[in-house]
């Protein structure tokens, strides 16, 4: 008896067999005699970033792998590290950048589960993703899920893992519940409506200022939008909710908008509290968390890694399963080269982005 093997069988093997030598071919053009790559450094704090050469290890370490970095996501967190507003002040000069996708150019002793070429996604440590390569400890590289370009790895750790973290272990969010998110057009925004839409199956209310913006979480499936510019919060929660206030909050913003949150919360509500990109960190009206029955945590999501390493993976082995199984997708608000950092820092600072603004070294 003949047996056939399937044309689309025989053709996963030929793009397979093609991806594997095009990666390799990568490498080699890529690392061939090179001793230094570009890469954006603070040299002093409050300065402009510089695009500079940096010397490449003539080694990689033991336990480490040599990332060649096709695109990088920047982080508000970036920003403020680089105007030393943020709780981590490191001295300069530094490389910054928290995240980024690429291929694997090298790796030291001890490393398993890699090759060369390999398409990865990494959190280096909170530095060194804004440049041509990066050298990460091999327990914080993951495999980039074969449903997104590299581009969209690059913002698919971070903002996602952290609204995963708060909106499973520290709100508890449940089927059906309605959860209010602030600045929800931005990267953190975006992907908390998306976890909360179609990996917990919640409503969504969706606030944030502009009607583009607006109109941008409606095509991302947000059920209701809310305006801040033109429209109050608790009036139009009270709408939305017939009165009963929301189950879940999740503010990234912080001031006025924290308090009208809280005050939008529902019975036994959940407020959670992950930045304050207003720059006024709210005082709490305690006697609403007593009338209401709420509880109000903050999630720090970096500081898990070292206070609780396990949930800190565990969210990231979450969200990059769900991308494998196409429930989520990031939004890309916009990319700039990597001799544009500063252009796209500012961007951000002027309230234009939406999505994940993202640095791209090279072309996948």
């Amino acid at each position: 008896m003949a047996f056939h093997t399937p044309p689309e069988v025989l053709l996963r093997s030929v793009i397979r067999t093609l991806r594997s030598s095009s990666a390799q071919n990568f490498v080699k053009q890529e690392c061939a005699g090179r001793r230094f790559y570009r890469a954006a450094v603070c040299t002093k704090i409050g300065d402009p970033l510089q695009v500079q050469d940096v010397p490449l290890p003539d080694k990689v370490p033991d336990g480490k792998v040599l990332i060649a970095g096709h695109a990088a996501g920047i982080n508000f967190a970036d920003i403020l590290t680089v105007q030393g507003k943020y709780q981590v002040r490191p001295r300069t000069p530094f490389v910054p950048g928290a995240e980024l996708a690429g291929r694997v150019a090298d790796f030291g002793a001890g490393v398993e589960g890699f090759k060369k070429g390999d398409r990865v996604i990494s959190i280096p440590g909170g530095m060194n993703a804004f440049g041509e390569f990066c050298l990460v400890d091999a327990h914080m590289v993951f495999p980039a899920p074969d449903t997104l370009t590299l581009v969209e790895c690059a913002g698919a750790i971070i903002s996602y893992a952290t609204a995963m973290l708060a909106l499973s272990r520290t709100a508890q969010l449940k089927e059906g519940e309605t959860v209010l998110i602030t600045a929800a057009a931005g990267a953190t925004g975006l992907a908390a409506a998306d976890i909360a839409r179609n990996v917990f199956r919640a409503q969504v209310i969706g606030v944030c200022g502009g009607a583009d913006k607006c109109a941008l979480l409606r095509e991302r499936g947000v059920q209701h939008t809310i305006d801040y510019h033109t429209e109050e919060i608790r009036d139009r929660v009270k709408k939305i909710t017939d009165g009963n206030g929301v189950d879940v909050v999740m503010d990234q913003v912080g001031g006025n908008i924290f308090t009208d949150c809280l005050k939008s919360v529902a019975f036994e509500g959940r407020v959670v509290t992950v930045g304050y990109a207003s720059g006024d960190i709210p005082k709490v009206p305690v006697n609403q968390v007593l009338l209401k029955s709420c509880s109000i945590r903050g999630v720090w999501w970096g500081n898990y890694a070292t206070r609780n390493p396990q949930v800190f993976i565990q969210s990231i082995t979450d969200v990059l399963a769900a991308f494998s199984q196409g429930k989520l997708r990031p939004h890309i608000g916009r990319t700039f080269s990597l001799e544009e950092v500063n252009a796209a820092f500012d961007f951000i600072l002027n309230r234009q982005s939406t999505g994940k603004v993202v640095l791209k070294m090279r072309d996948e």
